[in-house]
């Protein structure tokens, strides 16, 4: 990896402003799989002006926090996941079927009824709009939902298996992130929560989906797992039910939780040894309570036995939408308060 060592960035979300989303009905409910317009509290004619505005306030917070990797913070987006699962031809968003979510919660998601296919891209105009406020020169970083995730998170009334449909989904997200790298992502990180809320599925064909995604990409490509949003899923097992696996994905990054739940870096150590970069969650967004450039220092040092500096980015733990903003903000500029500590360490 070029750049220095101990680079920060975003996972995914950060909080979107309260004149733009009603911040109370998105924490009252399970994450949305189909579109969930009534959580904005703008309207439709001037909904991608809004859109865009705290964008720019996003980017503008993680340059004056001190990030290192910039992403648009997912401000236009209800979840991760159902902006482009409900793009996609094949899917009726009009009439969901229903899956359990990862806390066994029954919820309304994309019923699959014909051969899942990208109709368009769905992403290229807002990493233009996010390579335009990051600026020449700043790497800039974009999400997009995993094919295993989203097949885990429909209804298949279509193809033989949630397999079969996985790999639909696959090559849906193949041709989105080969336009995402031509059109100047630096990094792509496909978002694979139910790899570990499923390990069994997982361990049968998720490797094998997710290299299908990736497959002849060229560009650095990263996989997020982790244990569910803090503000949903208070508690955090002690390590990960599919982690080892991921050696095997093409993916160059493997991006991690370890604050909330203290986990035990020595897994990540076949990880580093098949020469992956591990982005670890190092901020805790179970508590808004701002760390110490110490604490999370130190949440990194736990990781150094097992791998190397080079091979480390440093982010928050994932659901960071759901903290207040000055917290989220406090957090980012401890975080890299923490890489300039560790950075001098090395040296």
């Amino acid at each position: 990896m070029t750049g220095p060592l101990f680079p920060t960035s975003l996972v995914g979300s950060y909080p979107q402003p309260d004149w733009l989303i009603d911040r109370a009905k998105l924490a009252g409910r399970f994450p949305p799989r189909v579109r969930a317009r009534e959580l904005w509290r703008v309207e439709p004619a001037y909904l991608e002006q809004a859109q865009r505005d705290a964008t720019r306030l996003a980017v503008d917070d993680q340059r004056t926090a001190g990030l290192d990797i910039l992403t648009d913070g997912e401000t236009g987006r209800e979840s991760y996941s159902n902006v482009f699962a409900t793009a996609l031809d094949g899917v009726d968003i009009d009439n969901p079927g229903t899956a359990l979510d990862r806390s066994g919660h029954p919820n309304p998601v994309p019923r699959v009824v014909g051969p899942i296919r990208r109709r368009h891209p769905v992403g290229l105009a807002d990493l233009a709009y996010l390579r335009a406020q990051a600026g020449a020169g700043a790497t800039v970083k974009v999400t997009v939902p995993g094919p295993f995730t989203m097949a885990q998170q429909a209804q298949n009334d279509y193809y033989p298996s949630v397999e079969a449909a996985a790999y639909g989904y696959a090559a849906a997200v193949h041709d989105e992130i080969a336009d995402l790298f031509a059109a100047g992502a630096d990094i792509v990180q496909v978002d694979e929560p139910y790899l570990q809320a499923r390990p069994e599925a997982a361990r049968e064909f998720g490797v094998g989906v997710l290299n299908a995604a990736l497959d002849g990409v060229t560009g650095t490509t990263a996989v997020h797992l982790c244990f569910g949003y803090a503000a949903i899923i208070h508690e955090r097992p002690s390590g990960y039910s599919f982690l080892p696996e991921l050696a095997a994905t093409t993916a160059q990054q493997i991006s991690i939780e370890t604050a909330q739940s203290g986990l035990d870096c020595a897994v990540m150590a076949g990880l580093a040894a098949a020469g992956k970069t591990i982005i670890l969650g190092v901020l805790n967004l179970g508590d808004p309570a701002v760390e110490s450039p110490d604490q999370v220092a130190d949440r990194v040092r736990r990781a150094l036995p097992y791998v190397p500096a080079g091979q480390l980015v440093l982010a928050p733990d994932c659901g960071m939408k759901y903290l207040p903003r000055e917290s989220a903000f406090g957090k980012l500029r401890s975080m890299t308060a923490a890489a300039a500590k560790l950075r001098a360490e090395q040296h």
